[in-house]
């Protein structure tokens, strides 16, 4: 089984993305979801300074962007499992069908600015605490009066609060540990972000969303989010909740993950798995941070993957048909609850150069469209399920 990762705020660096804008249609991508994200994506991918992409409120959906940018060339159709750390939850959200790109890139840019926002209201800040005792080191984190915002695993917690606190704690550090200051805006998955979740539940009832058509792992607790309402429920509650990273390493154990691809600014998610997974435990990894790493990328799902559909789901059974490129997405004349036979062109997606079929990869029932008409998909995206068991206007 293989596995892509999103990492999260604290990965990006000063033009990461200008060897992408080689690629026929990244820069004009990238200037349609600055307009969604409310910032300019092309310059902070390109010319910004390292101060500047450290401002929370562009940050996030600069990352968001990158993640997506890089998954829009990979054959994800044969990708059973996703996950991202913090920010990258949203992308990896948008890779698991439940969003489309332009509602992950949206949904970062309100989260970014709200959590700006948040920051400004009290002085708070993030250390990184590495060695020790675990016991030992989240007793510390209290005693300081501060809060475990990433429990990140390979003896890696990151401790959030007022900068009193902080202070407290690189002076008298767990015994075996180290502490060091982190350059961030403010306190992060703890309390004090509870204005940010506020701002976020105002305009969840507005997000579009569906069912996750792979495996989503959730920040909070390591498991797979199986419907589009928890995935909302919980992105907003992460907010002010710890990122359990290393229940999410712990699942990708349990699930026997082989491979892992971590999307660019990659990096920082592979080094936690190479010392947390050892042994008989540990996946190949493949970090992408530039167009010349997708070859290696393709190469590891060949070898690695496993189509979301071959994972076992607990009640719903069903076939996804994907897009087959990127463009605007056409449904066929086609009502759900239709019978429909493998091959059989159920719509299409027009492309610059035309327009191109997409078939159903099954004979049995279109349970649901997963995309509207219109939408705009990138290949590799979710665009309807397919029952052989479904009874056309019976429940799901």
């Amino acid at each position: 089984m293989l596995a892509v990762l999103a990492p999260g705020q604290g990965s990006q660096k000063p033009g990461f993305l200008t060897p992408w804008l080689a690629l026929p249609g990244a820069e004009a991508r990238l200037r349609w979801w600055s307009t969604l994200a409310g910032v300019d994506l092309l310059h902070l991918g390109t010319e910004a300074d390292a101060e500047e992409i450290r401002d929370t409120a562009k940050t996030q959906p600069l990352l968001v962007a990158a993640g997506l940018l890089a998954a829009e060339h990979l054959p994800l159709y044969d990708v059973a499992l996703v996950a991202g750390h913090s920010v990258g939850e949203i992308t990896a959200a948008a890779l698991s069908g439940a969003f489309t790109p332009e509602t992950a890139i949206a949904f970062a840019g309100i989260r970014g600015r709200e959590m700006a926002a948040a920051c400004a209201q009290e002085p708070t800040g993030m250390s990184a605490v590495l060695g020790g005792d675990p016991d030992e080191v989240l007793a510390a984190i209290e005693a300081a009066g501060l809060h475990p915002a990433n429990r990140n695993g390979a003896g890696q917690v990151v401790a959030a609060g007022p900068l009193s606190g902080l202070e407290k704690l690189a002076a008298n550090p767990p015994a075996g540990a180290r502490v060091t200051a982190l350059k961030v805006a403010g306190a992060f998955h703890t309390p004090y972000m509870a204005p940010a979740e506020a701002a976020l539940e105002a305009v969840a009832p507005g997000i579009r969303y569906s069912d996750p058509t792979r495996l989503l792992l959730s920040n909070a607790d390591g498991s797979a989010v199986s419907t589009g309402s928890e995935l909302v429920v919980r992105l907003i509650r992460q907010v002010t909740l710890p990122v359990r990273w290393d229940l999410c390493m712990r699942t990708l154990a349990d699930l026997g993950v082989t491979g892992v691809i971590e999307l660019t600014p990659a990096g920082t998610l592979a080094g936690l798995i190479k010392r947390e997974l050892k042994g008989d435990a540990a996946p190949e990894i493949v970090k992408v941070n530039t167009p010349d790493d997708l070859p290696a990328a393709r190469d590891l799902i060949a070898r690695h993957g496993t189509p979301a559909h071959i994972v076992p789901e607990p009640t719903v059974h069903f076939r996804v048909v994907v897009a087959n490129a990127a463009g605007t997405f056409q449904p066929g004349q086609l009502t759900e609850g239709t019978e429909v036979t493998s091959g059989q062109v159920i719509g299409q997606v027009v492309t610059r150069q035309g327009p191109t079929d997409i078939t159903a990869t099954a004979s049995g029932v279109l349970v649901e469209w997963l995309a509207h008409p219109e939408d705009p998909v990138a290949p590799g995206q979710p665009l309807a399920r397919i029952s052989p068991t479904a009874i056309p206007g019976g429940s799901r």
